[in-house]
């Protein structure tokens, strides 16, 4: 059966909200939840960038149901010190958390002050770091000299169990290469027929883990108000991934997309006051054989979202997936 979780997105909304946030949508009846890992917003209008990793602490201290975050460890993150984290937060929580670990886009990345590597350097270096952390959270002492540095480190506290190690990509290419190393692979939505690929990309080139998918939506009481909110908060979606991963601040994002149309932006997702249009698009999905759905209302409101999805949308879609 597909879980279906909700997304917090630290872009948009201050951490403290996002907990209640997320305890609200467990108690809605959502199966589980994730969240982004930024240091600067997408957007000035958006507007917040609270730090993932304490947040995590107090959502799963506060909910029940497994919590998972994207992350891009290797330049901002030492592989080192993102291996104590995902080794503290398994302990703590046995087999509730997991993350996701992509190679980063410079938006988050260039705080560090180092150059930003090519696409191709940056999965390279993914690759060195998730043999790291690996090793780190097998109890290992580890010393590398490659693409990453470490010197002698070894973690302390560890888990019972590792948490899984999925692999976040957006294309068909990555999708291929990460099977080798992920316990699951996670992207966004994309045209059915892609997703298809993406999906037979991963599975044809030895993936087994669980296939996520996070969907960003746009929900209000009227169509207007729901593209309005698209529009307002959610542009950058038009700008292509691999401009997306090089553009390094949110001032740089809202140039590109000054003169984007609301129909223009609706064009990149479901924006609709209709519950059962979401919901057809999100069964579409399951049927793919996709696992695990994360659902991301777009507004900087999401009460009204989760109660009304919890309760319109959440029972049809995992009967449907059943």
């Amino acid at each position: 059966m597909t879980i279906v979780g909700f997304h917090a997105s630290h872009e948009q909304l201050p951490p403290s909200r996002l907990l209640r946030a997320v305890k609200q949508a467990e108690e809605a009846g959502f199966d589980a939840a994730m969240c982004s890992d930024h240091f600067e917003p997408w957007s000035a209008r958006q507007g917040h960038s609270g730090y993932a990793w304490s947040w995590l602490g107090a959502a799963l201290e506060s909910t029940g149901f497994p919590l998972g975050v994207v992350t891009a460890p290797g330049q901002r993150y030492h592989p080192a010190i993102a291996a104590q984290k995902l080794a503290t937060l398994a302990e703590m929580y046995p087999q509730r958390f997991w993350a996701a670990l992509g190679s980063g886009e410079a938006i988050n990345e260039h705080v560090t002050g180092d150059p930003w590597p090519s696409k191709e350097e940056r999965d390279a270096r993914l690759t060195e770091t998730v043999d790291v952390i690996r090793r780190l959270l097998a109890g290992e002492e580890v010393s590398v000299d490659g693409r990453v540095t470490v010197d002698r480190a070894r973690i302390w506290s560890l888990p019972d169990i590792p948490p899984p190690l999925l692999a976040a990509a957006v294309s068909t290419e990555t999708a291929r290469e990460v099977a080798a190393w992920a316990d699951g692979v996670i992207t966004v939505d994309q045209p059915r027929e892609d997703l298809r690929a993406f999906i037979a990309a991963y599975r044809d080139a030895g993936g087994e883990g669980p296939v996520a998918v996070q969907v960003h939506l746009s929900w209000a009481p009227t169509d207007v108000e729901a593209i309005e909110i698209a529009h307002d908060q959610w542009r950058q979606s038009l700008v292509p991934p691999h401009l997306a991963w090089e553009l390094d601040r949110p001032e740089d994002f809202d140039a590109r997309t000054a003169d984007a149309t609301p129909e223009q932006v609706a064009g990149t997702l479901i924006a609709s006051a209709d519950t059962g249009r979401h919901l057809d698009h999100l069964a579409g999905i399951a049927e793919l054989g996709v696992d695990r759905i994360f659902l991301h209302h777009v507004g900087t409101k999401q009460d009204a979202f989760i109660d009304t999805f919890g309760e319109r949308v959440l029972p049809q879609l995992k009967e449907a997936a059943r």
